[in-house]
């Protein structure tokens, strides 16, 4: 594996991101993000298990999984800022239960084995989704669990990708226009439907527990980018030695306002 592909300075920091949201989370957050957890993930499934959060973010993930009945986890994350964010948030919400907190990529992974292997929304930011799926599948031992969470392919994400390019490398004074830019749009477009963009905004979470404004610089610094159709990850995932389990997927469309997550959970047989 190329060590560029495991170079922060080349991606998106969302780690900052993170860290800057992370400061808002309190209890009902994590509630919310349990709720979240559970339409992928049932209590009977985490119970007693292992589990393994391959990009951590805020840490809000990996604190669902042990406040549900994971056993132990272990939280990663290629930027040190998600992993100091996971580190704080889990030693605030969970200090007496067993985890750990790593700066490590994904390609760098061993083969240790784990009962559930998690990673929403982080994959198709690897620089190689494919070969970041096949080191996530690596690490799920027999009759476990992986759940990935990946976006959904649409016609304009050739488009997303330039911008998300852009975005990464460009100054904040570019970025704020940009933000600015796609509110307005979006604002225009409430209008349009009846929808109350205030009320929207202020009702707004999102799967990973964001705001709505930290979910937009987040989606349109989102680089490097990949997508993928839900038939297309099953194709390659199942002659691998897995079973669909369950599946949340959503419509492809144009991806004017970009691409949401599909989510899936596959079974090692």
């Amino acid at each position: 594996m190329t060590d560029d592909l495991k170079d922060v300075s080349q991606h998106f920091e969302f780690g900052e991101n993170w860290q800057d949201y992370a400061s808002t989370i309190d209890e009902s957050h994590v509630q919310r993000a349990m709720e979240s957890m559970q339409r992928l993930l049932t209590k009977d499934e985490l119970a007693g298990r292992t589990f393994l959060e391959i990009g951590s973010g805020s840490g809000i993930h990996t604190l669902s999984a042990l406040r549900l009945g994971a056993a132990s986890a272990l939280a990663t994350d290629i930027d040190t800022n998600s992993v100091k964010t996971t580190s704080s948030m889990l030693q605030k919400f969970a200090a007496e239960r067993i985890w750990k907190s790593e700066e490590k990529s994904v390609f760098d992974l061993q083969t240790e084995g784990f009962d559930i292997v998690y990673s929403w929304g982080v994959l198709h930011h690897t620089g190689d989704m494919f070969a970041a799926i096949d080191k996530a599948l690596e690490q799920v031992n027999p009759g476990g669990l992986v759940c990935l969470a990946l976006y959904r392919k649409t016609a304009l994400c050739w488009l997303w990708k330039i911008e998300k390019r852009f975005y990464t490398n460009a100054p904040e004074s570019a970025r704020k226009l940009l933000r600015g830019l796609f509110v307005s749009i979006f604002r225009l477009a409430c209008i349009a439907k009846g929808i109350s963009f205030r009320n929207y905004v202020s009702d707004y979470q999102s799967e990973r527990g964001m705001s709505y404004y930290h979910d937009i610089h987040d989606w349109m610094g989102g680089y490097p980018y990949e997508s993928i159709s839900p038939k297309s990850l099953t194709s390659y995932i199942e002659p691998k030695g897995y079973t669909l389990v369950r599946a949340i997927t959503r419509p492809g469309g144009l991806g004017i306002f970009g691409a949401g997550c599909d989510e899936f959970v596959f079974r090692k047989t």
